[in-house]
């Protein structure tokens, strides 16, 4: 049991008094002649002790605190340290030296107080970590050491550091950092191209007047160093500014000319050890602000990525030129590989397998033996792969198991419809394949595929099975017998009509130019449309996630548990349908998968779900985008999704006012 010194000691002065008042009561009570001189003796004495008890405390702390008795011991203990150091009895203040008394007690003295009034905030524990405590007092700031030894009573021995100075030195030092930041105007060529220089100049004086009124306020710098390009470079504490008003100049750059699709991209490079290495993470930030379809700010640190913005729809390319130089960058790396592996991603669907058929069609033009890594036990696309099986093409498709078999140090690995590491089908095929491309349309996200050695990615395109179409038409001489054979181009098509819904979302010119081109390599729509049938059972289960489904903020939201084998098509499928209530504009539908949750959300362009399930570790489109969350429960995962729409709904509500 813990002891308190000034308890024991105010017990044993309550025990004398009482004693006192006893033995008065008695001698009274044989000599009443004597109460009043007793009781004015015990006034006197309490008295005394009420007036005296400071000048007595202050005389026993000097005792203590070597005050007096010259040459004793007590002079070369730590009351000697220059450094404020006391002792405690649990939490109680039992004995301190002179530099504490004059750094916190104001030359007072605080005997068997407890110490949270001399110090508030200590926390002993932490005091005894090698960091210490930081704690702040009479407008000094110190860091508190402790040493705890527990006995017949806890006693401690604290020490405080006076490091004001060097922590407003490193206040400041940490304020004054630079930060590196790279503004680039989104798709330059197309949205200046047909103006006039007149109005060319109108909208740039627009877009420098909110760079530099944003930069101005800073003690930071601005340079235009290309047309479409500016880099500034300003100190930490402003950045903060930066980004506590959520980079509020995309939104008035884009205010700048509704008439034009005119937004900016900000890749910005902070923490770094030195201005290079932040000019390198502003750099990378700014590849990835683009690669999720531009119109926002990617800030990198050393502890990754954030993101702020990105409410706006990507801007179509018209040019057609990158196509062609990928498509010869691939026939060449095809050639040089003596085999190739096209992979999607976990639970394939009609866009992953038909990009993987068209991928395998330029790799046959090549004359290169290739073949499709897909699990037929876990994907969404088995009754387009029960079609290539029934025309005797069955063996196209590989098992990663079998795949792993057949790699070689020049296996040419081409990855479709994703860009994530942690969604490839098999990330040991990955690991194991020493080249590999990329094509994907899907927006950028932490944790992607870095070393390419072939990157097509287009955030503006419909779908992976849009850029392997127009990947397809500059590979060969053009000729109708060297392009997809019909049921290659019904399996592109396919993938392209369910990224669209039908040609309903996210289409643009060269999306319909890509079907234009499979329906001319023999593609019929009647064919495609088998392929999005049905079984009962699947239909069972959609509807009875529809039915689950609860309105909450405009967005409909659905959780069950889990599905029967073979049953995952029903969660999209549910998605999509739940869009066509009237008064939905996103829907999400959870449902367990082994000790986690899987989510599937949609949205006709209102709201960005891709914004939304990235704050639950997913990704994807504007539109379409997923997520998994590991070792959740349904109910917490229906509790994550509201809270994540909620914050969006905040956020899209402060950028109004913003505005």
């Amino acid at each position: 049991m813990r002891k308190n010194p000034r308890l024991g000691l105010e017990v044993l002065l309550a025990g004398l008094l009482i004693l006192c008042a006893a033995l008065g009561l008695a001698l009274a009570t044989v000599r009443p002649v004597l109460l009043l001189p007793v009781g004015l003796v015990l006034l006197l004495i309490i008295a005394g002790l009420w007036a005296g008890g400071a000048s007595l405390r202050g005389r026993i702390a000097a005792w203590l605190s070597g005050g007096v008795f010259e040459g004793s011991e007590v002079q070369f203990t730590l009351a000697k340290l220059p450094i404020p150091v006391m002792l405690l009895s649990g939490k109680t203040l039992l004995w301190y030296n002179p530099p504490l008394r004059a750094a916190l007690l104001g030359g007072e003295d605080a005997l068997l107080l407890p110490v949270n009034k001399v110090l508030p905030g200590l926390d002993l524990r932490a005091c005894a970590q090698p960091a210490g405590q930081c704690l702040e007092q009479d407008g000094r700031r110190y860091t508190v050491y402790a040493s705890t030894v527990t006995g017949r009573e806890e006693l401690s021995i604290v020490y405080l550091i006076d490091d004001t100075a060097l922590k407003a030195q490193a206040a400041e030092y940490a304020a004054s950092r630079p930060a590196y930041l790279v503004f680039e105007i989104d798709g330059y060529d197309e949205v200046f191209g047909g103006l006039r220089d007149s109005e060319r100049a109108r909208v740039l004086e627009g877009i420098n007047r909110v760079l530099e009124t944003a930069i101005g306020r800073t003690t930071g710098f601005l340079r235009r160093v290309a047309n479409s390009r500016y880099i500034a470079v300003i100190e930490e504490r402003h950045m903060k500014e930066l980004t506590a008003a959520r980079f509020d100049l995309l939104d008035k750059v884009r205010a700048l000319d509704e008439s034009l699709n005119l937004t900016l991209s900000v890749g910005v490079g902070r923490g770094g050890a030195t201005l290079a290495e932040c000019q390198e993470m502003a750099r990378q930030a700014l590849d990835m602000a683009q690669g999720r379809g531009g119109d926002q700010a990617a800030v990198k640190t050393p502890e990754g990525f954030e993101f702020y913005g990105g409410v706006s729809r990507s801007v179509e390319k018209r040019s057609k030129v990158k196509s062609r130089m990928v498509a010869k960058a691939l026939t060449d790396m095809i050639r040089q590989s003596d085999s190739v592996l096209v992979m999607g991603h976990k639970m394939s669907d009609l866009d992953s397998a038909g990009a993987a058929v068209g991928v395998l069609r330029i790799c046959k033009l090549c004359d290169v033996p290739a073949a499709i890594v897909l699990r037929r036990e876990a994907t969404l696309a088995m009754p387009l792969v029960a079609e290539f099986d029934h025309a005797g093409l069955g063996e196209d498709f590989i098992s990663p198991e079998t795949a792993l078999e057949n790699i070689t140090k020049n296996t040419l690995l081409v990855v479709v419809d994703t860009y994530l590491k942690g969604l490839l089908e098999s990330f040991e095929v990955y690991q194991k394949c020493r080249h590999v491309a990329v094509i994907d349309h899907h927006r950028k996200a932490v944790g992607h595929i870095e070393n390419t050695v072939v990157l097509y990615h287009e955030p503006y395109a419909s779908s992976a099975c849009e850029l392997v179409s127009e990947l397809l038409q500059y590979v060969g001489d053009g000729r109708k017998d060297q392009g997809p054979t019909p049921l290659e181009a019904q399996a592109l098509l396919s993938g392209i009509m369910l990224d669209t819904r039908n040609f309903a979302l996210h289409t643009g010119v060269r999306t319909f130019e890509a079907a234009a081109y499979l329906r001319r390599m023999g593609a019929e729509t009647s064919e495609v449309k088998k392929l999005f049938s049905s079984s009962m059972e699947e239909y069972a289960a959609k509807s009875e996630l529809v039915e689950r489904a609860e309105i909450y903020k405009r967005c409909a939201v659905s959780v069950g548990g889990e599905l029967a084998p073979g049953m995952a098509v029903a969660v999209p499928q549910a998605a999509n349908d739940l869009l066509t209530i009237i008064g939905v504009d996103a829907s999400f539908v959870a449902v367990q998968k082994g000790s986690g949750v899987n989510i599937s959300a949609r949205s006709m362009g209102a709201v960005n779900v891709q914004v939304i399930l990235e704050t639950l570790g997913g990704g994807g489109h504007l539109t379409m985008a997923g997520a998994q969350l590991k070792d959740t429960t349904p109910e917490e995962a229906r509790r994550r999704i509201l809270e994540a729409i909620d914050a969006f709904y905040e956020e899209q509500t402060a950028r109004k006012k913003a505005e």
